[in-house]
C-alpha cells in the first residue's frame, strides 16, 4: 500500500512541476575556477509553435567563491530566420548595499534576471550569447548561466 502511495505522489509532483508556458530552459557549465571572458556561451532555441511575446530570463549560479557583488554579462540574440539581432548589456545585483545576498541558497546561489520580453513567430529559432564584460579577465565562483523562455499570455 505504501507503494502505490509513493508511487502515485511522486506521478503527481511531476505532472504538479510541469509549466507548460515554458519553451526552452537549458544551462550551460563554466569553470568554477574561473569563467575567461572570451568564454562565450551559447543557447540554440528551436523554432517556436506558437506567434507571441515571450519572456526571457538569464539564471545565474554562485558559489561562495565569486569575489563581486555584481557581474555584467553582455546578452546577444539572433532570430531566425528574420536574422533580427538584439544586443542587451545585463547588470546583475548580487549582493544588496546592506551586504545581504539577493540569491537562494547557502554556499551555492541562484539568482534570475528578466531581460526585455521579445517577439517571436511561428517557426523562429533564436540563438542567444552570452558573455561576461568584468574588468578582472577570469571569473572564479560562476558554475553555471542559463536562459530560459516562456510564453507570455
Amino acid at each position: 500500500m505504501n507503494k502505490k502511495l509513493l508511487i502515485l505522489l511522486t506521478v503527481a509532483l511531476a505532472l504538479a512541476s510541469c509549466n507548460r508556458k515554458t519553451i526552452y530552459s537549458h544551462y550551460e557549465h563554466t569553470p568554477l575556477d574561473g569563467w575567461e571572458k572570451n568564454d562565450t556561451l551559447v543557447f540554440s532555441v528551436p523554432p517556436v509553435k506558437h506567434d507571441g511575446v515571450y519572456r526571457e530570463m538569464i539564471g545565474l549560479r554562485t558559489s561562495s567563491a565569486y569575489p563581486f557583488m555584481g557581474l555584467t554579462l553582455v546578452v546577444e540574440q539572433e532570430v531566425w530566420p528574420s536574422g533580427l539581432t538584439r544586443s542587451d548589456t545585463l547588470w546583475c545585483r548580487l549582493v544588496d548595499s546592506d551586504g545581504n545576498i539577493q540569491g537562494e541558497g547557502i554556499s551555492n546561489f541562484q539568482y534570475n534576471f528578466q531581460l526585455l520580453n521579445l517577439r517571436l513567430n511561428s517557426s523562429d529559432s533564436l540563438r542567444v550569447t552570452v558573455r561576461h564584460n568584468m574588468k578582472r579577465e577570469i571569473l572564479p565562483g560562476i558554475s553555471d548561466i542559463g536562459l530560459t523562455l516562456t510564453k507570455k499570455d
